[in-house]
């Protein structure tokens, strides 16, 4: 009873302090803070990134939650999230729902200074009237483009190669049993069985859908592949796959997590991306139901002070669309291809399309091959 009534006590003596100071102890106590809620991927903001904007802003709370992909993501935006980040595909959906709100570009100087002018020309979208306007209600964070993370000391591939065929079949090859990785995800899933099938990743001919179904239905069967997203590159990392689906930016962690694990010398982690596969954009949104608006557009033009920017880039190892934090990488990073396409390697890569018959259709697809045994 002594512990609870010296608790007590100094509850009752914060409390009145909290009083005199006009806030209520039962409400945030003595921070006075306005919170902003950021909604991001998991492993996806440099570890100092929120501290470092609550001394620059230091009238917010930053309250910071994750997601794992985009579809787990979407029917959690009826809470209040002031910012969250999407894929393109995703974020045409949200601006044809009418879930995200448009961005006050006056309070995004450092976008509009920094913002590499790559992507005022993105088709993010087949709805030309989406695709015009993604701008208005979304800033680039981060891209990457999706290929095939392997260990060149157990899978062979030949020399140069980018056919979709050649890279996506050590995905599908028996002989691969429990050693591969599959991302957890909808879209990159369906996206490599249609790229290694041949067709376009926003394909929605019924026949070579099914042809995709199948192909993930009896790689599910045959080949049990790891599902995932961010214990994938642990699982790479440890030597325990051979090969994985990977965004470019996995690459480079796994990299760091091999040498952290002192398995440099046993691992030779490699990453290939075949040609008509897919870049992806990762986009600040605000939604349209955000408590904190005036935070919101504080926070994404404070990701893109380029100190910031790079320190983001480097930690999570995807490509950075701020033309000044490029400036300062590596050059070995920078100068990379498949981490940062130039023109014709650009053209060779499609965004995911978002609409009301890819959603439907690409949902039946994922749930029948969750529900495979």
């Amino acid at each position: 009873m002594k512990k609870a009534s010296s608790i007590f006590r100094r509850i009752v003596a914060l409390g009145t302090t909290c009083v005199l100071a006009g806030v209520s102890i039962f409400s945030t106590g003595c921070d006075s803070r306005k919170e902003l809620v950021v909604y991001n991927w998991g492993e996806y903001i440099a570890e100092d990134t929120i501290a470092k904007f609550e001394k620059a802003y230091p009238k917010y709370k930053l309250v910071y939650r994750t997601f794992e992909n985009n579809e787990t993501m979407y029917p959690n935006l009826n809470n209040s999230y002031d910012v969250i980040i999407p894929s393109e595909y995703m974020v045409a959906r949200l601006i044809r729902e009418d879930r995200i709100q448009e961005l006050d570009w006056a309070k995004l100087p450092n976008v509009t200074k920094y913002m590499n002018p790559l992507f005022r020309n993105v088709t993010y979208s087949q709805d030309k009237e989406i695709s015009d306007i993604m701008l208005e209600y979304a800033i680039p964070y981060l891209y990457c483009t999706v290929g095939l993370v392997y260990d060149a000391n157990r899978v062979e591939l030949p020399e140069g190669t980018t056919d979709p065929k050649e890279v996506w079949g050590v995905l599908f090859d028996e002989q691969y049993k429990n050693q591969i990785g599959m991302y957890d995800s909808m879209r990159e899933s369906i996206g490599v069985a249609l790229n290694y099938c041949g067709y376009s990743i926003n394909s929605l001919n019924a026949n070579e859908l099914n042809e995709a179904k199948q192909l993930l239905l009896d790689q599910k069967s045959k080949i049990a592949p790891s599902r995932g997203v961010d214990n994938l590159k642990d699982k790479m990392a440890s030597g325990e796959l051979a090969a994985s689906i990977a965004w470019s930016g996995d690459h480079v962690v796994i990299l760091d997590r091999i040498d952290e694990l002192g398995k440099s010398d046993d691992i030779d982690m490699r990453f290939v991306l075949p040609s008509n596969s897919n870049w992806s954009i990762d986009m600040m949104c605000v939604p349209t139901n955000a408590k904190n608006v005036e935070g919101a557009h504080d926070f994404i033009n404070f990701m893109y002070d380029p100190e910031i920017a790079l320190a983001n880039c480097e930690y999570v190892g995807y490509s950075t669309p701020n033309t000044e934090a490029y400036k300062m990488l590596d050059p070995e990073i920078a100068n990379n291809k498949s981490y940062y396409p130039d023109e014709a390697v650009f053209a060779s890569l499609e965004v995911y399309y978002s609409s009301s018959e890819y959603e439907e259709k690409y949902a039946e697809i994922w749930n029948t091959i969750g529900a495979s045994s």
